[in-house]
């Protein structure tokens, strides 16, 4: 069997700097922070970043009866990365893509959390809303974007806690290498800013702690003063097509996926593990064929913990070695929050634009960086790449699963 080359032919963002994803990408440059406080009931402070989203734009009165706000936020990014694909949100402006040839490959954290926190609120008035259930089951968000598109190839749900997206992307881009299907919308959705959610994270200490009015700079990944992350809320989706494909209807390339990991540390449930995150770094430099100094950006998974980011420097540096000073890094998670089982897949749009726009994001909030996470920081400016041929972005979960994607231009 042939494989094929893959490309990236559509994004689509729903993120908290808002729902185009080029200027999002400003925002990021900028150093814009979108995290803010919330819940201010809860005994302790928390803060996140949160989604402005018109469900108007996409649904009527009458089909947002059950759809929980991770399936909305899903469908909105999915259309969008189809209408950037050049496939106008629908098949049928595409007509040579069956819709048994269009696939689905979502990653979702948590499900609809929106609707068990109101389930579990009315339950004291005997009152459960009905549809809570196909509210909250975490498939629901890939199950309304096959609806909304006619997707009838494989609709598959990957729920492997902050890796979720990127191994979904990476599951999806196995598809089109293989002709198994000839679009595939890849991406992730995550809505879990909702009290029992964020008391539950506050309970684990990983949330970041801020003073009054520096909610915005709570997150500092690899900072000597780091403290933890902030959660957010969110979709992304990419289009992946075959090289033949894509250029037999004149589509346009963001970039090429070139390679991809997956790994399992095996060694404790929330404990990161280098060596586990080396294997999925060196699984996606091999597929594509690029020695370490060949990629010139890593997107960190960067969470601002002090166990994760010195356990992720430890992988790179383990990978690079005496390349690791050419490798630009940032934590892209300083200002749009960690969304969780959406994560790999906004992170994987920041990635595709950084190659694409040769220009990199910075690691925001880190003004003195902690000796033992010693990387090639991006700094709080930003910084221009012109001779970016090559990026990754990694994201590393709770369950020691570990995924990186690997991508190039072209």
């Amino acid at each position: 069997m042939s494989l094929q080359q893959v490309l990236v032919t559509g994004l689509g963002v729903m993120a908290p700097h808002g729902d185009d994803a080029g200027r999002f990408f400003d925002a990021l440059l900028r150093g814009e922070s979108a995290i803010r406080p919330i819940l201010p009931d809860l005994p302790k402070p928390a803060a996140a970043a949160t989604v402005d989203f018109e469900a108007a734009r996409w649904f009527s009165k009458l089909q947002l009866a059950g759809v929980d706000r991770v399936s909305q936020l899903a469908v909105a990014a999915a259309d969008l990365a189809l209408r950037d694909a050049g496939l106008v949100g629908a098949p049928e402006s595409a007509p040579d893509v069956a819709p048994e040839r269009i696939g689905v490959y979502a990653g979702c954290g948590m499900g609809g959390a929106g609707a068990l926190e109101a389930a579990y609120r009315s339950g004291a008035s005997g009152r459960v809303p009905p549809l809570t259930v196909p509210a909250f089951m975490p498939n629901a968000p890939a199950s309304h974007v096959a609806m909304r598109l006619n997707a009838q190839g494989p609709v598959l749900t990957y729920s492997v806690a902050c890796a979720s997206s990127s191994i979904a992307i990476a599951e999806a881009a196995k598809a089109v290498e293989r002709g198994e299907v000839d679009v595939a919308i890849a991406g992730g959705s995550e809505a879990l800013i909702v009290e029992g959610v964020v008391l539950a994270w506050q309970a684990m200490q990983t949330l970041a702690s801020f003073a009054p009015g520096e909610a915005a700079s709570a997150v500092r990944p690899f900072a000597s003063d780091r403290t933890g992350f902030a959660l957010g809320e969110g979709a992304a989706f990419l289009v992946l097509e075959s090289a033949a494909h894509a250029e037999r209807r004149g589509a346009r390339s963001h970039a090429r996926l070139a390679g991809w990991g997956s790994t399992c540390d095996a060694t404790h449930l929330t404990k990161p593990d280098a060596a586990g995150q080396a294997r999925a770094l060196r699984a996606a430099l091999r597929m594509a064929d690029l020695q370490p100094a060949d990629v010139g950006y890593c997107n960190a998974h960067g969470t601002a913990t002090r166990i994760g980011d010195v356990v992720e420097r430890q992988a790179l540096a383990e990978v690079w070695g005496s390349q690791l000073d050419r490798l630009a890094v940032s934590s892209t998670k300083a200002l749009h929050g960690h969304l969780l089982g959406a994560a790999g897949a906004l992170e994987a749009v920041v990635t595709v634009l950084a190659l694409r726009r040769r220009q990199l994001p910075p690691n925001a909030h880190c003004s003195t960086p902690d000796p033992d996470c010693a990387l090639n920081l991006v700094p709080a400016v930003g910084a221009e790449a012109p001779g970016l041929e090559a990026a990754i972005s990694s994201s590393f979960a709770f369950g020691g699963s570990n995924a990186t994607l690997l991508f190039t231009r072209g």
